[in-house]
């Protein structure tokens, strides 16, 4: 399991603090050494699975099919007016990525950002209805020439920063990563009204591995 580079200064500084710790516990309470050394490595793992970084690489890039930006549940399907950009309908997929999901945020098709915005705001529960307009988010639209897909990234009760690697005008090519959000919260995107939706509500899906859509 590889570790994303997101979680490189927290896991050194846990490292630190846990062997400290337990030097600590080991000197002047032998007795609960043991028990707090299982508990450490408990700790340990946990917080090394949020920064988990599974290799998904795409075999074949195919710009017809929107693949899953997020792991985590599809909590919404629906159509609706996006109001930040295109100010017309469209179709929205939402994914909720809970503590225990891998936390990398891909590409969903290649192309061009036409489109980068970074908001901050609240940190309201990632369903909550307001959570996409009033909570810290960034809206990301990428554009293959033919048409264009809106990515959303939303910071929920948890999540506590959002993490980026684009801006306007930057090339991106599908499955490569674009960014993280920090111990979960919820990816939307917002789809041409023709999309063929292929997900299902409360369907678990994996980035880079699962189609969203087909264009």
């Amino acid at each position: 399991m590889i570790l994303h580079k997101e979680g490189y200064s927290m896991m050194t500084w846990l490292t630190v603090i846990l062997v400290v710790l337990n030097l600590v516990v080991g000197y002047f309470l032998p007795i609960a050494f043991w028990p707090f050394l299982i508990f450490s490595i408990i700790v340990f793992l946990a917080i090394f699975s949020f920064f988990r970084n599974p290799n998904r690489t795409l075999e074949k890039l195919d710009n017809n099919l929107v693949y899953a930006p997020a792991d985590g549940k599809i909590v919404v399907i629906e159509e609706t007016v996006e109001t930040e950009y295109f100010n017309d309908k469209r179709k929205q997929v939402s994914i909720f990525m809970s503590p225990a999901n891998v936390h990398v945020n891909r590409n969903p098709i290649s192309g061009v950002v036409n489109y980068f915005k970074y908001h901050p705001g609240k940190y309201l529960v990632a369903w909550h209805p307001k959570s996409s307009t009033e909570n810290e988010r960034t809206t990301t639209v990428i554009g293959n020439g033919k048409d264009e897909i809106l990515m959303r990234q939303i910071a929920g009760a948890l999540a506590k920063r959002i993490v980026y690697y684009i801006d306007k005008g930057t090339k991106v090519v599908q499955g490569a990563d674009m960014g993280f959000i920090k111990f979960g919260s919820r990816v939307d995107l917002f789809l041409p009204l023709d999309a063929k939706i292929l997900v299902k509500h409360d369907q678990k899906v994996k980035g880079n591995r699962t189609v969203i859509a087909e264009l």
